[in-house]
């Protein structure tokens, strides 16, 4: 019974927490008189009711909790803070349907950029910075996820993070509790996005674009504030400033945070997990550079460099930001683009997806199987950077890419059950499971999700959320035997 109280209170605190973060969207909309001031006005107090009520009637319980009921707690947290955080769409938009607004309230939360809205260009200021805020706090809430929800729930905590970073990231070199390196990294997360703010506002942004595209762009969101995405600005130096930032957004915040305090780029040097991202990603921008003009989409190699580059690294990386069509270009690069989704960001990162950790370490374990076949009675342990790693480690990856691959082909055969087309289904899964946000075809850069019925839209959102928790958080929800004492 302590534990569901435990529950309650911390679902109160989440409401109180998501009332506070209205009340910047409500000073918003009064000082600019946009229309929406009494949307978030009652969206507001509902929330502060609600989480008031929790907090308070649960206040003096022992706070407990178990090992499952850590598991709900996470569950719960991700699915229904969606539903509280669509009172504002849904007051000042009362054609917008629950689903629809539910839909793009769990997009900006787990940053995956994909909407269902259009005319994004006209909504209030304030609604695009709710959308935008949303974005900015889930991606500091992701990273926080890694690095002490994981500890409280016993599934690997502060030891899994930093085994998932051997070689880059010392016990030594992050603070010693818990809750400071989740203050340190906070630090170096806010830091990071003024600097984007900034360096957006000097390429030509205005300020309040500035700011909602730099929390976009660091959370790896995607969300943007006009319809055609980064598009709409067709400038090289926004397009330069977005890529930098999204590449830093994609490594692990632990390895930032060293640098900085180091004074020191060799952190980078010594972090196989960036090094092969980095390498990955580029050289990948080169060779799309390379198809666009060979098939002449674009005449030159620079300016099909250009676009390839800013598309291939907003979705490698998670974010899905858009300055072209890339659903009318030749097949390979978007279809290459959406593969590099599923890999290519970083543990301790805002990305989404298998991370480049485990890609490492499952490329590492076929050669290894491969060398063993060749020498079976030779031993040879697994080393990244310098560290060996447990098998224990070397399961669970294999457990984790197992499940992602088969939730992928569930959604996907869910989706076409409805009636949607190969590639809209194929597509708007990858998308949505890695957090990616615009898929091909039907929901390509060039449209939204909104052209989806309900069933789809809902299995898209529910892609989205197991995705984010990294599948194993709700999944394990499901198993009998974890409910057993």
């Amino acid at each position: 019974m302590s534990s569901i109280f435990t529950l309650v209170h911390v679902l109160g605190l989440v409401a109180l927490g998501f009332s506070g973060l209205m009340t910047s969207c409500l000073a918003t909309s009064y000082f600019n008189h946009d229309g929406a001031t009494q949307a978030f006005l009652d969206s507001t107090v509902i929330a502060f009711c609600v989480g008031t009520v929790m907090f308070l009637s649960t206040y003096k319980t022992q706070k407990k909790i178990s090992r499952q009921a850590g598991f709900l707690l996470v569950a719960l947290t991700w699915s229904l803070s969606p539903m509280l955080c669509t009172l504002p769409l849904i007051i000042f938009m009362p054609n917008l349907s629950l689903v629809d607004a539910y839909f793009e309230t769990m997009s900006g939360l787990t940053t995956t950029g994909a909407t269902v809205l259009s005319g994004l260009d006209n909504l209030p200021m304030s609604i695009n910075l709710w959308r935008h805020e949303l974005n900015w706090i889930a991606g500091m809430g992701i990273i926080i996820f890694a690095v002490a929800i994981l500890p409280i729930l016993g599934i690997g905590g502060m030891q899994l993070y930093k085994a998932e970073t051997p070689g880059s990231v010392k016990e030594s070199d992050l603070p010693p509790r818990i809750a400071q390196t989740a203050k340190a990294l906070w630090i170096v997360y806010a830091g990071v996005s003024v600097a984007c703010i900034l360096s957006l506002k000097l390429a030509g942004m205005s300020w309040f674009d500035s700011i909602c595209h730099a929390f976009a762009a660091m959370s790896l969101g995607g969300f943007s504030t006009h319809d055609n995405s980064v598009g709409f600005f067709d400038s090289v130096p926004i397009e330069v400033v977005l890529t930098v930032f999204q590449l830093i957004a994609a490594i692990n915040f632990a390895t930032h945070f060293v640098a900085l305090r180091k004074m020191s780029l060799k952190p980078y040097w010594g972090d196989m997990e960036a090094l092969s991202f980095l390498a990955l990603v580029l050289s990948s921008c080169l060779f799309a550079a390379g198809v666009l003009q060979y098939q002449g989409v674009y005449p030159d190699y620079l300016t099909a460099l250009r676009h390839a580059s800013f598309n291939l690294v907003t979705i490698a990386t998670d974010s899905g930001f858009a300055s072209q069509d890339f659903n009318q270009w030749p097949i390979f690069v978007p279809i290459w683009m959406l593969f590099l989704s599923c890999l290519s960001a970083s543990s301790g990162s805002t990305g989404g997806g298998i991370r480049m950790i485990r890609t490492i370490i499952l490329i590492k374990q076929a050669r290894l199987e491969m060398f063993k076949f060749i020498h079976p009675f030779a031993i040879r342990p697994m080393k990244i950077g310098g560290s060996v790693i447990s098998n224990n480690i070397i399961t669970s990856v294999m457990g984790f890419i197992f499940l992602y691959f088969i939730c992928i082909v569930i959604l996907i055969f869910s989706l076409l059950l409805t009636g949607l087309d190969f590639l809209t289904s194929f597509s708007a899964i990858i998308a949505c499971f890695n957090n990616a946000g615009p898929g091909l075809n039907l929901v390509g850069p060039a449209s939204n999700y909104s052209v989806l019925s309900d069933a789809q839209t809902m299995i898209c959102t529910f892609a989205m959320l197991l995705g984010r928790v990294q599948i194993f958080s709700i999944v394990i929800l499901f198993v009998p035997e974890f409910w057993r004492k």
